[in-house]
């Protein structure tokens, strides 16, 4: 599904033909994509919409800056398209930042939400840390970056165990704008909702990794602290892409995602 925004047409993968539509939001640098196998294991109950943010992916980007708002604004035009509001969301690091700032700015198109490895505010000093981020992502190419990326994303056990996997969202990286990554790098120093918080009104699931260095165990929980009656889970030798790492904990996702847990 393409849908038109002033930025650019956006790219929403489909996956399944549930009643019960879930908006799934990507990390930073990969693409609906990454989502794949978790939306083939959803998808016998649930419509998946796999967007691909602003330059990532198959979505088109006009080249300028852009906020998390913005991310926001893009999910919210891909739900009204599609026609099936409110739905669950479920975004993962830049992907759950985004899913934040969409409960928060159009409650009446979020039923439920999950939040991996996420958080609403990056600290103190996150203008110039997600400014170097961003240099970095612009200066080096794509290749010199993946033994960053791949610590930073699976525990060692994963990487050791799981190659193809890991391999898999290596190569979405490597197709991923430097531009375009360099951008979302400057929106996320730009991000925080953390007053804000207290607005969202979605039953919520906090879920991160236990060696996640990227989006601590520790900014989880003031997530989950800042929204009304979060629930929040903490994934063993788990990393920064926990819910790529541990498909075990996909039931909880779909369990949330219908009431049921």
């Amino acid at each position: 599904m393409k849908v038109e925004t002033p930025a650019g047409a956006l790219n929403v993968r489909t996956t399944g033909n549930g009643n019960v539509a879930v908006l799934v939001l990507h990390p930073l640098a990969l693409s609906g994509e990454v989502w794949a196998p978790m939306a083939a294991a959803l998808g016998a109950e649930f419509t998946v919409l796999a967007l691909d943010a602003r330059g990532h992916g198959d979505s088109q980007w006009d080249g300028k800056p852009f906020t998390v708002e913005e991310l926001a604004d893009d999910a919210a035009a891909a739900i009204r398209a599609h026609g099936s509001g409110p739905v669950g969301v479920v975004g993962m690091s830049m992907g759950g930042s985004t899913a934040v700032s969409l409960a928060i700015r159009y409650p009446d198109l979020v039923d439920r939400l999950v939040l991996a490895d996420a958080t609403a505010c990056y600290g103190p000093d996150r203008v110039e840390a997600w400014a170097e981020r961003a240099r970095g992502a612009a200066s080096k190419t794509r290749e010199e970056q993946i033994p960053f990326q791949l610590t930073r994303w699976f525990s060692d056990g994963f990487n050791a165990d799981h190659g193809d996997e890991a391999q898999r969202v290596v190569d979405i990286f490597l197709a991923t704008d430097r531009y375009a990554h360099a951008a979302a790098c400057e929106a996320l120093g730009g991000f925080d909702a953390s007053v804000e918080l207290r607005n969202i009104t979605a039953p919520t699931l906090v879920l991160v990794g236990d060696e996640d260095y990227a989006t601590p165990p520790s900014m989880a929980e003031e997530l989950a602290a800042g929204i009304p009656d979060a629930r929040l889970e903490l994934l063993r030798q788990t990393r920064h892409l926990s819910l790529v790492e541990r498909p075990d904990v996909w039931p909880t996702v779909a369990a949330h995602l219908r009431g049921t847990e």
